[in-house]
């Protein structure tokens, strides 16, 4: 019986990784938009006037509220951000999760958008400026990187009395690989070009 029960909920987990939902939870929309019978996908500047982040290229996106999903978030940020009608935004699918720590996950969504740029009514509070790049130029671009290393400090309070080694434990350094593209006046970095590197992937490899 036990063994039976578990197979159960063992197929229909809660949360898709461990942490989850204890985790800072964001979503972000990737837009396409067609422009002269080619696709292009949207991006965001950031406000200069921004706390966090301010001047940096992103996809539209934010925190999920309580008692909302991940997707309601993406399409509500959207629509704030952009000034664009829910209606128009028709969406296409998720791609994985991007886990960054045991404490942030973000979820991308990817839609195509039934407006032109001209016709966006941007948050300019959130938002400096859009621009967008051929989905046909980004799949011939080879984007760079270099390697951040991640140092581990453990707070004063830590219980070193209670691992082997105490404080002489050898924590491991972390090296985390940071990607770029480049393109035109903008450059793309950051979680924002992670997500933009898998979907180009998931393109090629259609």
């Amino acid at each position: 019986m036990f063994i039976e029960q578990l197979k159960r909920k063992l197929s229909n987990p809660s949360c898709r990784f461990i942490g989850e939902e204890q985790a800072f939870r964001s979503a972000v929309l990737i837009p396409l938009i067609e422009i002269d019978g080619e696709w292009h996908i949207l991006f965001e500047v950031r406000s200069f006037h921004l706390r966090k982040q301010p001047g940096d290229v992103s996809f539209p996106g934010g925190r999920v509220d309580a008692n909302e999903s991940p997707l309601q978030a993406a399409i509500r940020e959207t629509e704030e951000e952009l000034g664009i009608d829910s209606t128009k935004i028709k969406v296409i699918g998720e791609l994985s999760p991007l886990v960054t720590s045991p404490s942030f996950v973000m979820y991308p969504f990817v839609a195509t958008v039934d407006y032109s740029v001209s016709q966006l009514s941007f948050n300019k509070e959130e938002v400096e400026e859009v621009f967008t790049i051929p989905i046909k130029w980004l799949l011939n671009y080879e984007p760079y990187s270099h390697l951040v290393k991640v140092q581990i400090i453990p707070p004063n309070d830590f219980p070193y009395e209670k691992i082997v080694n105490g404080k002489e434990y050898q924590w491991r350094t972390r090296e985390m690989e940071e990607w770029f593209f480049d393109y035109q006046k903008y450059t793309i970095w950051g979680l924002t070009a992670r997500i933009l590197k898998h979907f180009i992937g998931i393109l090629k490899d259609s």
